[in-house]
């Protein structure tokens, strides 16, 4: 009965209680005319009956011309709360008014919102901003919103879904890390290179990498006079430092078989482990099983945000890029997962106990979370036990095991 009374109510109308009331009272009285030829009878009996019809017929002119808009939504971080912002214009020369907006957001974010509009005057806006509260990181996608009226008599429901495309990004939590031992002792630094960034600015010390004209506020010690004068007018030097550099790189083993709670714990760390690296001058970058090295920091969040463990997927579609130059994952003779080959670089390996062997370059780290034997194999490598029901900031503040 529910999914007929959800069609009705999607489709064309669906009656309220009071709705079903008069309907049955129309029916009655129709009824008791017709067994006592009384006129009276009749009449009301039609007037009830075109009550209902008007009733039915109102609330869909009601929604039409009203045309439904969506503000893109900004990432934020899992704790934050999402802005997100609806504006509803009237198209049409009527005032509309006495509906509801009704946004299905995604269970993972909470109840479905719901917003009342008293008037919408003709070619007037109404815009709609509420917060959604955040505790988890996560992709959220839906595509539509729902109109629900039954102005103006009350008896009947009508409900049009409008397409309203949403994507909301929930970035893992960054922890404050004041210090890391498990990045801080990590390799060795291995000659010069250009300073990473993934948002690049211009230095104003080190050596020249071009010329640009002059700009209001730029220092007068900048200036290239010989170039001025060639030129006619003013230009600046801009400088780029050269600074040692180190590269990290921070994998995370998806095909491992993780809780819930161990797996969530170690985004965390991965997001955290990465931020750090950056402040800390690495050339700093993200790695998947099943996708290659990411290095810029909007990508590398939004993958952290959607990532999840996927220990059956059939690796066999994975195109290792030429950087990478890892092996097939997949035996096709055995049909088992062979051991993982990640670029051969400084890494920290995240991983669950229990993990399939993976070889590592020399002087990497690795978590591990659980109980169960090495998931690795290199020669000196650091080890931190991961403990889910612990905090993680402390842990990552730890020293060493080995």
């Amino acid at each position: 009965m529910k999914r007929f009374t959800q069609w009705l109510e999607h489709r064309w109308v669906n009656p309220a209680y009071v709705g079903w009331i008069l309907l049955g009272l129309a029916l009655f009285f129709f009824a008791a005319a017709t067994n006592t030829l009384a006129g009276w009878l009749y009449v009301i009996s039609g007037v009830m009956l075109a009550l209902l019809l008007i009733a039915a017929v109102l609330p869909p002119r009601n929604l039409q011309g009203l045309v439904v808009t969506r503000s893109p939504i900004a990432p934020i971080t899992a704790g934050a709360p999402l802005d997100i912002e609806l504006r509803i214009r009237n198209a049409q020369r009527q005032s509309k008014g006495l509906f509801q907006i009704i946004d299905p957001v995604p269970s993972g974010l909470g109840a479905v919102a719901v917003h009342a509009v008293g008037a919408l005057p003709p070619g007037q806006s109404h815009t709609w901003r509420y917060p959604v509260p955040t505790t988890r990181r996560g992709v959220y996608r839906w595509s539509t919103i729902d109109l629900r009226t039954a102005a103006p008599l009350g008896l009947f429901w009508c409900r049009r879904t409008m397409p309203a495309p949403a994507t909301a990004v929930v970035y893992p939590q960054v922890l404050p890390l004041k210090r890391c031992p498990l990045l801080d002792t990590i390799g060795q630094r291995q000659g010069q290179h250009w300073r990473y960034s993934p948002l690049a600015k211009a230095d104003t010390q080190g050596v020249t990498r071009s010329l640009r004209p002059y700009r209001w506020g730029d220092p007068t010690r900048l200036i290239h006079w010989r170039t001025s004068a060639r030129y006619g007018e003013l230009r600046v030097r801009e400088l780029e430092s050269i600074t040692t550099s180190r590269e990290i790189l921070i994998a995370l083993n998806t095909t491992a078989r993780w809780n819930e709670e161990s797996f969530e714990q170690a985004v965390v760390a991965a997001a955290s482990l990465y931020t750090y690296a950056l402040k800390q001058g690495f050339a700093a970058a993200l790695w998947f099983p099943q996708a290659d090295t990411l290095r810029d920091s909007a990508r590398v969040m939004h993958a952290l945000a959607e990532v999840n463990p996927d220990p059956g997927r059939d690796l066999r579609s994975v195109k290792p890029t030429v950087s990478q130059k890892r092996e097939p994952t997949w035996d096709e003779d055995s049909g088992q997962n062979r051991a993982i080959s990640l670029p051969q670089v400084t890494t920290i390996w995240l991983t669950a106990a229990g993990a399939q062997t993976v070889t590592l370059a020399a002087g990497s780290r690795q978590l591990v979370w659980g109980n169960g034997g090495n998931a690795t194999s290199t020669d000196m490598l650091g080890t931190l036990q991961m403990d889910s029901s612990l905090p993680l900031e402390p842990q990552l503040q730890a020293n060493l095991a080995g």
